[in-house]
C-alpha cells in the first residue's frame, strides 16, 4: 500500500469515528478515486478489524453490536430517513388505526400525517408522542393518540417490556410501521434490543398490516434477536431499490417501494 493510500485510511477511520459510517459514494468523491479503490480500502481495515463493511459502505466496529442512542440515531442519515417516512405516510388512508413504533426513521412520518382524517394513533416512541402533542396543541392534528404504557428506556426515549406487550395486545390496527437494525433474506429482520424485538412482534400480530421502514444502510446487517422472516411482512419502504441478488429470495407477495 502506497503512503498517499495510508493515508486515505486513516483518513476513513476518522470519518468513522466521528461519523459512525462512511458511504462507498461519498469516499469516490472526496478522494476522486473509483469505488473499486475504496472497496479495497475498507477490505483491508475490515482484515485488521477496524470497521465492518456493509452494502453501500462500512460502519465503526462498536456499531455492528451495539445500538447507538437515540438522539446519536435522529442525526444519522437524515435525508434518507425523511424520505422513507414520507413515502410511508403515504400508505397511511384516513379513518385508519395505525402503531408507530420508536425507530428514528418511523418519527420521520408524523409530520407528513396532519392532514390526514380522524387518525388513530398508537406509539412507544416518547419523541413520538412529544411531537404528537404539540401538533395537538397547535391544532395541526386532530386523532386520537394512545401511548403505550411500560419500562421507560431513557437512552432511547421507548417504552417495552412485557406491560408493553400486555398493553398492545389490548388493540387491533390496520398497520403497524416498524423501523428496524438489520435486514437480510437469510436472517429476516433483527434488532439489537430482546425487549424491544418482542414489542414489535406484538405489534405485527395485531396488525392487518406489517410495513417496514429502512434505509439501505441496515443492507445485509443480521443483529441478535430475530424479529421476524420476510415472509411475514407486507412492504418494506426503503430510499434504494431492492437489491439484485435478494431477488431470489425475496417472496413476490412482498411489496418494495423506493422512497424518493
Amino acid at each position: 500500500m502506497s503512503l498517499i493510500g495510508e493515508e486515505r485510511k486513516r483518513e476513513i477511520l476518522d470519518i468513522l469515528n466521528d461519523a459512525g459510517k462512511v458511504q462507498t459514494n461519498d469516499l469516490v468523491k472526496r478522494f476522486g478515486v473509483s469505488s473499486e479503490t475504496i472497496r479495497r480500502y475498507l477490505e483491508e481495515l475490515e482484515s485488521e478489524n477496524r470497521l465492518k463493511r456493509v452494502y453501500g459502505g462500512a460502519v465503526k466496529m462498536t456499531l455492528v453490536y451495539e445500538e447507538l442512542s437515540h438522539l446519536k440515531r435522529e442525526v444519522l442519515r437524515v435525508e434518507e430517513k425523511q424520505r422513507v417516512g414520507r413515502a410511508a405516510a403515504a400508505l397511511v388512508e384516513d379513518y385508519d388505526v395505525i402503531v408507530i413504533d420508536d425507530g428514528s426513521t418511523t418519527l420521520q412520518m408524523i409530520p407528513y400525517l396532519l392532514y390526514k382524517k380522524n387518525l388513530t394513533i398508537i406509539t412507544n416512541s416518547v419523541s413520538g408522542l412529544n411531537m404528537i402533542l404539540d401538533y395537538q396543541n397547535k391544532e395541526m392534528f386532530s386523532g386520537d393518540v394512545f401511548f403505550i404504557g411500560g419500562k421507560i428506556d431513557p437512552r432511547h426515549y421507548r417504552i417495552s417490556g412485557s406491560l408493553a406487550e400486555k398493553f398492545m395486545e389490548n388493540f387491533f390496527v390496520n398497520k403497524a410501521f416498524i423501523s428496524i437494525d438489520g435486514i437480510s433474506p437469510e436472517q429476516g429482520i433483527t434488532s439489537f434490543d430482546s425487549s424491544r424485538a418482542l414489542l414489535v412482534q406484538t405489534m405485527m400480530q395485531k396488525s392487518e398490516q406489517s410495513i417496514i421502514l429502512a434505509d439501505s444502510s441496515k443492507f445485509g446487517a443480521n443483529r441478535l434477536y430475530k424479529i421476524a422472516d420476510l415472509a411475514q411482512l407486507d412492504t418494506v419502504v426503503c430510499e434504494e431499490p431492492l437489491p439484485a441478488e435478494w431477488s431470489e429470495h425475496i417472496d413476490k407477495k412482498l411489496k418494495w417501494i423506493v422512497a424518493e
